[in-house]
C-alpha cells in the first residue's frame, strides 16, 4: 500500500489521496473521468483559495440550481450552457470533415412528431412577422445533392417566443415543419423573419449572468436537424449576422460558418413573382453533410 492509499491527506497531494482511493475494480471510463474532474477541481480550489463562506455560497448555488430544475426546465443544462461546456461537448462529440456544415447545440425546444409539409409550404400558421423565404441545397462533401433528406426546422417568432412557450397564443407547430428534399437536393420553404431573445433569467444561472455582467440573449437564428440514410445527422442553426447580439450569443452557439445573409427583397418583380402582398426577406444557406462513420 502507498503512502497516499493509507489517506495521508495535505494540501499538496490532496488531489493524489482522493484518486488512490478509487478501487481497482471500478468502471476504468468512471474511475478515469472522476480522477480527472478531481485533479482539475483541487487544482481549481488552490488557485482560488476560497474562504469558508465563499464555499458555503458555492454549495448554495449548486443547491439552488439543482432545486429550479424539473421536467420543463433544466437550470444545471443552462448553467453549462452559458459556462460554454454544452458547446465544448458538442464540438468535440460532431468533429466533421472537411467541407461539412457544422453543428450547434439543439436547445430545450425541439418538438418530435411535426407535420411533414410539401416543399414550398409556409410554417408561419399565424401570418405574424415579417414574411421570409428561406432556401437552399443540400449536398455531400463531393459536391454532389442529395435526395430524400428529412430537414426538420423551427424558429421563434416575431416576438422571440417558440410556439411551446406560447401555448393558446400561438397555433400549435407554428413556425416548425419537416421537409424532404427532391432529387436536386434543393429546399425551399416560408417563415417569418426570428427575433433575439433571453434564455431563462429567473433562476441561479441568470443571477449568476447579471453579477458577470452579462446578458442573457440569444441573437436570431432558425434551427435545423437534417437526416439523410448514409450521413451523420445534423443539427444546427443558421444565424442573422446583423444582430446585435451576433457576438455575444449566451450560450457560444454562433459559428462563422453558420451565418446567412437575411436579404430584404423590395424588387417589384421579384414581389410580383414571390410574394405578391409584399416585400420579404430572403435567407439562402446551403449544408453540407458528412457520410457516416
Amino acid at each position: 500500500m502507498t503512502e497516499a492509499n493509507k489517506g495521508y491527506f495535505t494540501e499538496e497531494n490532496s488531489a493524489d489521496v482522493v484518486i488512490s482511493r478509487i478501487a481497482e475494480t471500478t468502471d476504468p471510463r468512471l474511475a478515469e473521468v472522476v480522477g480527472a474532474i478531481t485533479r482539475h477541481l483541487h487544482a481549481a480550489v488552490k488557485e482560488i483559495e476560497p474562504t469558508q463562506e465563499e464555499w458555503l455560497a458555492a454549495i448554495k448555488f449548486l443547491t439552488e440550481t439543482g432545486h429550479k430544475s424539473d421536467d420543463w426546465r433544466q437550470e444545471c443544462i443552462l448553467l453549462s450552457d452559458i459556462l460554454g461546456v454544452s458547446m465544448l461537448v458538442d464540438a468535440i462529440n460532431n468533429r466533421k470533415p472537411s467541407g461539412a456544415s457544422e453543428s450547434t447545440v439543439l436547445g430545450p425546444f425541439h418538438v418530435p412528431d411535426v407535420p411533414e409539409l410539401p416543399m414550398g409550404s409556409n410554417i408561419c400558421l399565424d401570418g405574424k412577422g415579417h414574411p421570409m423565404q428561406i432556401k437552399g441545397r443540400i449536398l455531400n462533401t463531393e459536391g454532389q445533392p442529395l435526395s430524400n433528406v428529412k430537414i426538420d426546422v423551427w424558429q421563434t417568432n416575431d416576438d422571440g417566443f417558440y410556439d411551446v412557450q406560447q401555448k393558446g397564443i400561438q397555433p400549435d407547430f407554428n413556425l416548425r415543419g419537416v421537409f424532404r428534399t427532391g432529387d436536386d437536393g434543393t429546399y425551399m420553404f416560408w417563415g417569418a423573419k426570428p427575433r433575439f431573445y433571453p434564455i431563462p433569467d429567473d433562476g441561479p444561472v441568470g443571477k449568476l449572468l447579471g453579477s458577470l455582467g452579462r446578458h442573457p440573449y440569444r441573437p436570431a437564428h432558425l434551427h435545423y436537424i437534417l437526416e439523410a440514410e448514409g450521413y451523420e445527422t445534423l443539427i444546427t442553426h443558421i444565424f442573422d449576422p446583423d444582430d446585435e447580439y451576433i457576438h455575444s450569443d449566451a450560450v457560444f452557439g454562433v459559428k462563422e460558418s453558420l451565418l446567412a445573409k437575411f436579404d430584404l427583397i423590395e424588387d417589384p418583380d421579384r414581389i410580383a413573382k414571390e410574394h405578391p402582398e409584399g416585400p420579404f426577406y430572403e435567407v439562402e444557406h446551403d449544408f453540407v453533410l458528412a457520410p457516416a462513420s
